[in-house]
């Protein structure tokens, strides 16, 4: 039986934690022995945490403790973004010096042992090369075959493109605009792989689209739009609600009506909620902090908007399109490989909240067109995005790395 390492350097439940936990429940556990190696218990809501879940899975879970930077290590990143303020890149560059030193070297050191300790055949890392640095050089000190799981588009430094062309074997790419974005940064195109993540066709919600809608006082006349994911700058939930205000504003006699719930927790949550406020909409958005009931959430929106600036293949999408629901996404990696503009939702510049404004319009006037969109989302999530062919291609891709057979994979 074959052994792997999975390393994961996250600090919060999303999307890539989704995906990991439905590739390890269908990958064939006969042919290979798990542990999964994380930074963070993180915490799954109030019900779960990851290790509960990873070991409900019969993987064995450790925790790698992260030390505290020295005050040295501190002062010297904050002089020097003070040196470097007219240059973000040199800013940027500078910082990652310091973080190589105190952390990311000490974290190679700490992972090669383990990988030598445990007598690894293949290590697995499940994020992007920035954030699994450490994976990647401790790969190089002992050996041991690297494979990068990439969720997200990333920017590199010149030394983290070096470091994935010399040392990993293969890249998984959730999206093309994903493997186009590393290609543009230097990354070898041979490296690079596509496996799009799935969806488990046969996900039904836990609870009713009623019942949702009950427990947040959301009639069924109100049309209901929703956000989903983390409350982070990326996720740009402050561009739909300033697309709402404006949609809100002009028609505020004749569709009073509209909703919008906010599904998710963050560090932008309390900004979010001010300008809420500010804007007057209290009694019109809803923030359910975090949810892991999520599909059950969606089922009860009758719109789904995701205004961010850069993802990798949302999970959350393909969940939207597989309970029907027409979806509004930035024309960014991930989300234009998913929808159909104009088929199965609308595509709009990032930032542009006029556009977000008149495709929620489009939308809340017309309840064919929802429906629609909705039943062609779900059909193209049906035959095109299935759990079983993620997890059989990634499959595939641990047995050629582990058998040394990398150049069939293309």
């Amino acid at each position: 039986m074959k052994k792997i390492l999975i390393l994961d350097t996250g600090k919060e439940w999303g999307g890539g934690t989704n995906s990991l936990l439905e590739l390890l429940k269908r990958i064939d556990k006969t042919k290979y022995h798990f542990t999964a190696l994380f930074y963070n218990n993180y915490k799954k809501g109030d019900e779960s945490d990851i290790k509960s879940e990873i070991e409900k899975l019969g993987v064995e879970f450790l925790i790698l403790e992260q030390r505290t930077q020295p005050v040295i290590a501190k002062t010297a990143k904050e002089l020097l973004r003070l040196l470097f303020f007219f240059s973000r890149q040199l800013k940027r560059y500078s910082v990652f010096l310091i973080d190589y030193q105190f952390r990311i070297k000490r974290n190679a050191e700490k992972i090669s042992e383990l990988l030598k300790n445990l007598r690894i055949d293949l290590f697995y890392m499940n994020n992007q090369p920035s954030s699994n640095l450490e994976g990647i050089i401790a790969s190089k000190m002992t050996g041991v075959s690297a494979l990068q799981h990439s969720r997200i588009e990333a920017t590199l430094n010149s030394f983290e493109v070096k470091a994935v062309n010399l040392w990993l074997k293969k890249m998984i790419c959730v999206s093309e605009g994903v493997k186009n974005s590393f290609v543009r940064q230097g990354i070898d195109k041979s490296k690079c792989v596509v496996v799009h993540n799935g969806i488990a066709i046969e996900t039904v919600p836990n609870a009713s689209r009623q019942d949702i809608r009950k427990m947040w006082g959301i009639s069924d006349e109100n049309i209901l739009i929703g956000a989903v994911g983390s409350l982070i700058k990326r996720k740009r939930i402050n561009d739909l609600i300033e697309a709402f205000a404006e949609l809100y504003s002009k028609f505020k006699i004749q569709n009073s009506k509209f909703k919008i719930m906010v599904i998710g927790d963050g560090t932008e949550r309390e900004n979010l909620q001010k300008e809420v406020l500010e804007k007057r909409l209290q009694d019109k958005v809803v923030f359910t902090g975090f949810q892991s009931d999520a599909i059950s959430y969606i089922n009860a929106l009758d719109i789904l908007v995701m205004a961010s600036e850069k993802e990798g293949l949302p999970r959350v999408i393909l969940e939207a399109m597989l309970m029907g629901k027409p979806v509004i996404a930035c024309d960014i990696a991930g989300p234009s490989e998913l929808i159909v503009d104009g088929e199965t939702g609308f595509l709009v510049p990032v930032g542009q909240t006029k556009a977000i404004a008149n495709a929620m319009l489009s939308l809340t006037k017309d309840s064919a067109l929802r429906d629609q969109m909705g039943e062609k989302a779900k059909e193209r999530v049906t035959r095109n995005f299935p759990v079983e062919k993620y997890a059989n291609s990634v499959n595939k891709i641990f047995e050629e790395l582990i058998n040394n057979d990398i150049h069939k994979i293309t």
